[in-house]
């Protein structure tokens, strides 16, 4: 009798064992299964950052045909399907479905949001005002999806896999937020006009309209410089570049006004396909300097000489330009 229940008791202590061993490893599995899911949602969500601050940049990269713009836009979109189309194929446990719908819905309002824009760029850069306006009032409508995805996101998506995560008591987790929005004055219709560098949608809203205010109005390019080389016009420039060339481009507001949405426009030729990029200076101060860095997002042309057209775009009610631009013989060499 005595072994009997002393067997009874080792395989009672046994399959107890056996219980925790199994809902350990249940446990285990599952932790990790959350832990995984949080880092590929991260990983999405900021390659659609990304995404969206080239959408930015590409559009507002003036001085290009209208098709060529609206190529690259729509190059953007195929992106933001893919990410999309990656997050719906996601292995998703089933306390993260909730806070899937909403990254799904947020990845689709941008993905949505830049076709229709890619859609409406021709004639927002039409010549003819009647044809501009209303297409950049969509354009700046179209960006308030990105907002609506921030809020989707951020409010929901990752507001619940955090609440997951702290749920089920799993620390050490970085949780994903989104910036969809690169600033906005996108949302502005007589905003994007200007940083489109649409003349004729220029009346899309009151601040497209509104006259100049009185005295002076324009900038001036000081300085060019790509690392530690200071460029110089009308001489060869040797550039040692690594990955990344940025340029730091220093302009002063030579004027009695504060500027808004200042443009610095980079250009590259002379060597395969011309390079364009931009970037946008929120506002300069009057009679004050800024110096704003420009990546060129690619690979310069190496071992070939081109040239280097660096450009302060004019603003409203600027009238002496001659100091708005310089060009720069240079060639790139690996560093």
């Amino acid at each position: 009798m005595v072994r009997r229940v002393a067997a009874l008791a080792i395989g009672a202590l046994v399959l107890v064992l056996l219980v925790l061993l199994v809902n350990g490893c249940l446990n285990s599995r599952q932790e990790q299964a959350l832990k995984d899911y949080n880092r590929d949602v991260a990983g999405i969500v900021r390659d659609a950052d990304s995404n969206a601050d080239a959408f930015y940049d590409t559009l507002g990269t003036g001085g290009q045909a209208s098709t060529d713009v609206q190529s690259e836009i729509n190059q953007l979109r195929f992106r933001a399907q893919a990410l999309t189309k990656q997050a719906e194929g996601l292995d998703v446990p089933g306390d993260m479905r909730p806070a899937h719908r909403n990254v799904l819905l947020a990845l689709s309002l941008l993905q949505e949001a830049i076709g229709k824009v890619a859609e409406k760029l021709p004639a927002a850069l039409s010549t003819d005002s009647a044809t501009a306006v209303p297409a950049v009032r969509s354009i700046a409508g179209e960006i308030q999806a990105f907002d609506a995805a921030n809020v989707v996101y951020n409010r929901r998506g990752a507001a619940l896999i955090k609440q997951v995560l702290d749920d089920k008591e799993i620390g050490g987790q970085t949780i994903q937020n989104s910036s969809f929005v690169q600033n906005y004055g996108w949302l502005q219709p007589s905003t994007v006009a200007r940083r489109i560098n649409s003349t004729a949608g220029r009346g899309a809203g009151d601040a497209g309209t509104t006259e100049p205010l009185p005295g002076l109005h324009g900038h001036g390019l000081l300085g060019v410089s790509v690392g530690d080389v200071t460029l110089a016009p009308g001489q060869p420039n040797q550039l040692r570049v690594a990955a990344n060339v940025t340029f730091a481009v220093k302009v002063a507001n030579q004027g009695d006004n504060p500027e808004t949405d200042v443009r610095v426009r980079v250009r590259i030729s002379g060597a395969g396909d011309p390079i364009s990029v931009q970037k946008v200076i929120e506002q300069t101060t009057a009679k004050a300097e800024a110096t704003v860095s420009v990546p060129l997002g690619q690979a310069p042309p190496l071992d070939e000489a081109v040239q280097l057209r660096v450009e302060v775009v004019p603003v409203a009610g600027e009238k002496n330009t001659t100091n708005n631009s310089a060009t720069y013989p240079a060639i790139f060499k690996r560093g």
